[in-house]
């Protein structure tokens, strides 16, 4: 029996391109008929570790890290639409929307890869931010992510406050960082190749092909 083909994804659960790199590199994955030799593990990455607790508006908040003007955004915006689309998943920007502090639902991602349910987990946060309007850093939207995938809801949130738990959150982020994973999605395949951004299924095709 041939080893998995370990994939690494380092992502944020508010960005919108590493939903479009995962459900791309899902497409491929399924397209090549290999779900059975492929093993995904989600690390933690954020996009504005220091976002207040009430959050950013989303606006403001990509104004501000990346001088994009709102027409700019708006293209973005519309891109991103049509991209999940084609891949099956609902991007509903609005003009209220807020960016989200991401840290515990990060933590709840560790808590859920004991259990395996790790994607689960985190496509349901990334549809509840996306699709469903909701704020990730509220601990009742978490418990309720947890509830939907399977998972104990106690034993999830009593993470939230345990230091150790969050200390390996932190701790990998910095991993990651001191590889030099500065935007993200960055796809890490077996440890020792790296794809970075949402790249087409093609791609993804090509980099597993080499590797089954």
């Amino acid at each position: 029996m041939k080893d998995k083909i370990k994939i690494d994804i380092v992502s944020d659960v508010v960005c919108p391109w590493c939903t479009i790199g995962y459900k791309r590199l899902e497409r491929a994955i399924t397209e090549l008929g290999i779900q059975d030799q492929v093993e995904i593990e989600w690390q933690p990455f954020e996009l504005n570790p220091y976002m207040p607790a009430e959050g950013q508006n989303v606006q403001e908040h990509i104004t501000q890290k990346y001088g994009s003007t709102l027409e700019q955004q708006k293209e973005s915006q519309q891109r991103m639409v049509e991209a999940g689309e084609e891949l099956g998943f609902t991007f509903d920007y609005f003009e209220e929307m807020k960016m989200s502090n991401t840290f515990e639902a990060h933590v709840l991602l560790e808590y859920a890869k004991a259990f395996g349910k790790q994607t689960e987990l985190k496509m349901r946060l990334t549809t509840s931010f996306f699709s469903e309007r909701k704020d990730v850093s509220n601990r009742d939207i978490l418990k309720q992510a947890l509830l939907d995938v399977g998972l104990n809801a106690e034993g999830g949130l009593a993470k939230l406050d345990n230091d150790d738990a969050r200390y390996e959150v932190k701790s990998k982020e910095a991993y990651w960082q001191s590889l030099g994973v500065n935007s993200v999605p960055t796809i890490v395949f077996n440890r020792k190749s790296a794809v970075t951004g949402a790249q087409p299924v093609e791609v993804f095709k090509q980099v597993l092909s080499e590797l089954i």
